[in-house]
């Protein structure tokens, strides 16, 4: 069942999605062994709280957070794979910065697999944090 993706297959993939394409998300990093991957989103206007406030809306660090927890398992299982559920807990305003997402497997079981999400600014302070339940089978 693994079709492991490269890093070109899995920025492709990022940018054939019309949200995901949106978003500008980047590929930074992946390590197949590790099973973590990490993803830049940049800072615009559209992902403001309020306009000219460059403050992040959380509903965009939250989709960073489910995609980033998702694709830890994409790269690994060559395909999509479903949210079953996922946390978000913000731990301070994200400000006139990109974000980096970097997601860890930290169980992927026939059935289920979970996710631990860590979400940074550009000085490196951790913003968010987050967990996702995916359903690692494709079909």
């Amino acid at each position: 069942m693994s079709q492991e993706m490269s890093h070109d297959e899995v920025q492709a993939a990022l940018e054939r999605s019309p949200f995901m394409s949106f978003m500008k998300l980047k590929l930074v990093s992946l390590d197949q062994a590790a099973q973590r991957i990490v993803l830049k989103m940049p800072m615009r206007a559209e992902f403001e709280r309020g306009a000219g406030t460059g403050q992040w809306h959380g509903g965009a660090i939250a989709s960073l957070i489910d995609i980033a927890g998702d694709y830890a398992l994409v790269m690994k299982v060559g395909g999509g794979v479903p949210t079953v559920n996922f946390r978000t807990d913000f731990l301070r305003p994200a400000m006139n910065t990109d974000l980096a997402a970097t997601a860890t497997v930290r169980r992927a079981g026939r059935t289920i697999a979970v996710v631990d999400i860590d979400v940074t600014d550009d000085n490196g302070k951790l913003c968010a944090i987050g967990r996702g339940t995916y359903l690692p089978t494709i079909g």
